[in-house]
């Protein structure tokens, strides 16, 4: 190097190799592409996922660590980490349907997911029935020669509905169809989906997996290596493929999910056992309780109930605005699984897409408020909760 001329010299920067020990984190590989020394090299690492490193499409160091991390703690095979939660669900959607499909999904999703789910009808031809998260005799019912998937939450939002995933997994994979699991509300901690049988799982690892609030992203897990890698091309074709520095904020998070989760959890049990008791509040919705209609099944599911409640005000959505610009500590923002507390309008906020009578399906009413607990102390959360029912 130190023949050529400065100009060229601030191009080409010296890169030390680390010989004889190693990092304690994993290193940001914040770069677009790869070199190589060997073109036959190079040309084999454009075609497959885990060749070289070649361009940041593809893969990267830093992206693949976490994408091993989370296959790890889900108990697949490989995964496809992504630039948002909506971008991994996108990328399997569309990897794996096609015009003249059909697909099963439960009623109670997610907005962003219902909305893709409608826009595949509308523009593909793909056909959707929608039935119960935790009634197999209905998915076998529904199930047609021409499905090919059936779209489950492990925890449903906003009404924290639990699927049954032994049962439902179980009639998928006798039916011959692929069985596709959000996992983001219970996180790998309080369940493994591919341990009752389902072929995908998919994350927004925005929320608990990263944990601070200060990403966005996505991640697919795969429990075989043929289906990861047809799902792998099309993400690369499609450019969801996650960047490095999201992909090693996440890695950090996951570092305290045990830790985060533990408190989550608890924060919300407390918090939900006073509201079921306030006059102001017709109906808490959280599988921890034993009046939810998931209480049995979340017990033998899950070995946690989850950070994420809802609750129905007496008075509507009137009341609901009313709460929301009342409270102080806790947030009136998007998103979940940081460690403040959040609270929204699923109606107006995460599913306003959806149709009143869509909302009806999914059990949303005009006065439901989802609240994301955090980490604070319990004690201070239900105080700014009473004093903005009040």
């Amino acid at each position: 190097m130190s023949e050529l001329r400065p100009d060229t010299r601030t191009v080409h920067l010296p890169q030390p190799m680390v010989e004889g020990s190693r990092p304690i984190t994993m290193p940001i590989y914040q770069t677009s592409g790869f070199v190589f020394d060997d073109p036959v090299l190079m040309a084999d690492a454009m075609g497959a996922p885990d060749s070289a490193y070649v361009y940041g499409r593809y893969s990267n160091p830093t992206v693949r660590s976490l994408e091993m991390a989370v296959a790890g703690l889900e108990g697949g095979v490989a995964a496809h980490a992504t630039g948002s939660g909506m971008g991994a669900i996108n990328t399997v959607l569309l990897s794996l349907l096609k015009p003249g499909d059909h697909l099963v999904a439960q009623r109670s999703l997610y907005g962003g997911t219902a909305a893709s789910i409608k826009d595949l009808v509308d523009r593909l031809g793909i056909t959707v029935t929608y039935v119960a998260e935790n009634d197999p005799a209905a998915l076998r019912a529904a199930v047609r020669p021409e499905t090919v998937l059936v779209y489950l939450e492990t925890i449903s939002n906003p009404v924290t509905l639990v699927a049954d995933l032994p049962g439902m997994c179980a009639v998928a994979r006798e039916l011959g169809i692929l069985s596709v699991v959000d996992n983001t509300f219970a996180t790998p901690l309080l369940c493994r989906p591919i341990e009752y049988g389902a072929d995908i799982v998919v994350h927004s690892t925005t929320k608990y997996l990263a944990g601070h609030t200060d990403v966005v992203g996505g991640i697919a897990v795969f429990a075989d290596d043929e289906l990861y890698r047809k799902v792998w091309h099309h993400g690369v074709a499609l450019g969801t493929t996650a960047e490095p520095f999201a992909s090693w904020l996440t890695l950090r998070g996951i570092q305290t999910l045990a830790l985060r989760m533990e408190r989550h959890c608890s924060n919300a049990a407390y918090l939900t056992s006073r509201l079921a008791e306030h006059p102001a509040v017709s109906a808490v919705h959280w599988p921890g309780m034993a009046s939810h209609p998931s209480y049995e099944l979340a017990g033998r599911v899950l070995s946690g109930f989850g950070g994420v409640f809802s609750f129905d005000l007496v008075g509507g959505r009137a009341a609901g605005e009313k709460f929301m610009a009342a409270v102080r500590l806790a947030l009136l923002a998007p998103s979940l699984g940081g460690v403040e507390t959040l609270v929204l309008h699923p109606a107006t906020t995460s599913h306003r897409s959806l149709s009143p009578e869509e909302l009806a399906r999914s059990g949303i009413g005009e006065g439901t408020v989802r609240v994301a607990v955090g980490i604070e102390n319990p004690e201070d959360l239900w105080a700014d909760v009473a004093q903005a029912l009040s």
